[in-house]
């Protein structure tokens, strides 16, 4: 029997990555990445057409003849509706994506925030597998989780089920650094990757952030968490000092998730978080010690499997069931 092939998509804020991915196996038959030309979102969804035209062609099949096609967005998503209502790193508000690629691919697409994409490859093909109460936690541009509960990825009353990053974390009287949702406080803006380099560049340019700058080559552009994970390494007070904050900040808000939701398995990635190891590991001594202990019993916490892979081959899962696996 031949292999059913879908198509899934990764939307972010600067690329899209569209994959032909074998439903059976989980395995990429091909994969396309393309940068944003425009941020408009007619311009995106004509940039996701591309990739995935071209995806299809590198695996030696139409685009029409796919089972199934799904992309995760990097936004909030209402449900099954299709329409993105917050993707900070998009600029957009109320777009509905859904309708803009069903005319640019000529056929139905699932729309789906990408951290619950990348859940539900996880729980699939991945780090979760088997597992039927399991939260996915990524700390990489952004923050975010994506929820497995009973065998079923759940997405909400509203579809914005998930939003780790939105939490509050600065106490009351606190003013908060901004996030890109608009908010005031967020765990993203201290931990996401674009709201850190933004916060290290203005620390340098009020004159800190010395060894960190120097582990930049000097160049304020490429400030961003391998150079603060560098000068941690050297001994750098600031960096010390940072790794500290933000650690504390991401294992607090993740240890509250898990005393909340009971998973039995936390499953972590995302660029920041697994390529600075002591930041995960700063983040992990404060969810162990402020994570309920009847909770934590029956925990194991992995890091992800899929890496990149996740969230193509969950959008395409699930574009490839109709959103059969959303909570009713």
């Amino acid at each position: 029997m031949a292999p059913r092939l879908l198509l899934g998509v990764d939307l972010g804020g600067t690329n899209v990555r569209a994959a032909v991915v074998d439903g059976e196996s989980g395995a990429l038959r091909s994969a396309h990445r393309l940068r944003h030309a425009s941020r408009e979102p007619a311009a995106v969804a004509a940039r996701v057409a591309e990739a995935a035209r071209a995806a299809a062609a590198a695996a030696g099949v139409e685009l029409a003849a796919l089972g199934g096609a799904g992309v995760g967005v990097a936004g909030q998503c209402l449900g099954r509706t299709g329409v993105v209502l917050n993707a900070p790193n998009l600029g957009w508000r109320d777009v509905p994506l859904g309708r803009l690629l069903a005319d640019a691919l000529g056929r139905p697409v699932e729309i789906a925030n990408d951290l619950s994409a990348a859940a539900w490859g996880e729980r699939a093909f991945g780090a979760a597998r088997g597992v039927d109460d399991a939260v996915l936690v990524f700390v990489g541009s952004g923050v975010g989780a994506g929820l497995i509960f009973g065998g079923r990825l759940h997405a909400g009353a509203s579809g914005v089920a998930g939003e780790l990053g939105h939490v509050k974390v600065t106490p009351r009287g606190v003013v908060g650094r901004r996030c890109g949702c608009g908010e005031l406080g967020c765990l993203e803006a201290y931990a996401g990757g674009m709201n850190l380099s933004a916060r290290l560049r203005e620390e340098a340019a009020a004159g800190g952030a010395a060894a960190v700058l120097a582990e930049a080559g000097g160049d304020p552009a490429r400030l961003d968490a391998s150079a603060v994970e560098r000068a941690y390494v050297a001994g750098d007070p600031f960096a010390r000092e940072r790794w500290a904050e933000i650690g504390e900040l991401l294992g607090g808000a993740v240890a509250n998730l898990v005393t909340l939701l009971d998973p039995g398995r936390l499953v972590l990635g995302g660029g920041i978080l697994l390529g600075c190891p002591n930041l995960e590991r700063i983040a992990l001594a404060h969810l162990g010690d402020r994570a309920s202990r009847s909770a934590a019993r029956a925990l194991s916490v992995v890091r992800a499997h899929l890496g990149d892979d996740a969230g193509v081959v969950g959008a395409a899962l699930l574009g490839g069931a109709a959103g059969t696996l959303h909570s009713p």
